[in-house]
């Protein structure tokens, strides 16, 4: 096996069932795959048989079943295109079919969801909203995704708040999804913080004064990140194994995390992506952090050290929580039911 898809699976597994690829499909994809060059492929076809699924129940006025079907489709598109940045159109066509399948499943899911377009510098940022039952606005919580994962990979993760009563708002930012073909990675998210509160505070089912953010990975960055540039505009904060400082963690990440982070950031070298890594740190930002702030980590992390968490939690303003899970993997993805329902509870009490 290529030492890459065995990378891609040693690191990431739990990751892919936890969010929406069924354990057969998993085993099905990978244990045939023998060479990275066909990663893409391998996944895009499975997704298709999912899509063909709901294409087929749309037809026939299926519509909850067509959801469904799209939207798992959607996700094993993602999975396809995730860190594949060796074959830069393949990676974006398979792109291109994860956003269709997802955004023709929005209308019909068990809690609806529209996309949003905010203009941004050169390019967008692009959200789906969703929001539990009920009339008027609702508190709600900004999802951000890491350097490799995108809005269509979360929607597992907005079940959990939006049973709870809390809209979600998931968001490809700067170096993300559908942002990261024209605006490379950035260690600030003050303008794209201020521009979704901005775009939020036009959707009359949002309400601005109750505002969440979440984050995963590189998002668990991004989110401590928001919550410093808006102050008490955000009323609480979630980072989930984020770094402290990106750079630190350079020598030990993975071959494909390396050069997905240096596509992405636009960096051009290894040694370039490595340096642009090292701004991406909060040791000017954590004190700046007020809102309350739920730290959630696995000890077990090989990307993100667990002296990370540690750090951000001695340095943070007002009184963070680190939950700090002993067995824990990157994400804690293999332990999901014992941080995502305290996490959704955390966030729910707070909004």
């Amino acid at each position: 096996m290529d030492d890459r898809v065995a990378s891609a699976i040693a690191h990431w597994a739990p990751r892919f069932t936890t969010n929406g690829v069924t354990v057969s499909d998993f085993q099905r994809i990978t244990g045939q795959l023998e060479r990275w060059a066909d990663w893409c492929a391998a996944w895009s076809d499975v997704g298709g048989e999912h899509e063909a699924l709901g294409r087929t129940a749309m037809a026939e006025g299926r519509l909850f079943s067509a959801a469904q079907h799209l939207a798992q489709a959607s996700v094993y598109f993602h999975f396809g295109k995730f860190v594949f940045v060796e074959d830069i159109d393949q990676m974006r066509e398979a792109h291109r079919r994860a956003v269709d399948c997802l955004n023709d499943a929005l209308p019909h899911l068990m809690f609806p969801g529209r996309r949003i377009e905010i203009a941004f510098e050169q390019g967008k940022l692009v959200g789906i909203l969703r929001c539990p039952a009920g009339n008027g606005s609702h508190p709600t919580v900004v999802l951000i995704p890491g350097l490799d994962s995108t809005k269509e990979e979360l929607q597992s993760t907005e079940v959990t708040f939006l049973e709870r009563g809390l809209a979600t708002f998931s968001v490809d930012g700067p170096g993300q999804g559908e942002a990261e073909y024209e605006l490379p990675i950035r260690a600030d998210w003050s303008a794209p913080a201020e521009a979704i509160l901005e775009a939020l505070g036009t959707q009359p089912e949002v309400d601005v004064d109750r505002l969440g953010v979440w984050g995963v990975s590189l998002g668990g960055y991004y989110a401590p990140r928001v919550a410093a540039a808006l102050g008490d505009r955000v009323k609480a904060c979630v980072a989930l194994a984020g770094p402290f400082n990106f750079g630190d963690c350079w020598d030990q990440l993975p071959q494909l995390t390396r050069k997905t982070f240096e596509v992405r950031s636009g960096a051009g070298s290894d040694a370039a992506a490595q340096q642009i890594a090292g701004t991406l740190g909060l040791e000017q930002h954590a004190a700046d952090i007020t809102a309350p702030l739920l730290i959630v980590f696995g000890r077990l992390d090989r990307l993100i050290p667990w002296q990370h968490a540690e750090r951000l939690a001695q340095t943070a303003g007002g009184e963070p929580e680190l939950l700090m899970l002993e067995h824990g993997n990157h994400g804690c993805a293999n332990l999901a039911p014992w941080h995502r329902p305290y996490t959704a509870d955390w966030l729910a009490a707070r909004l």
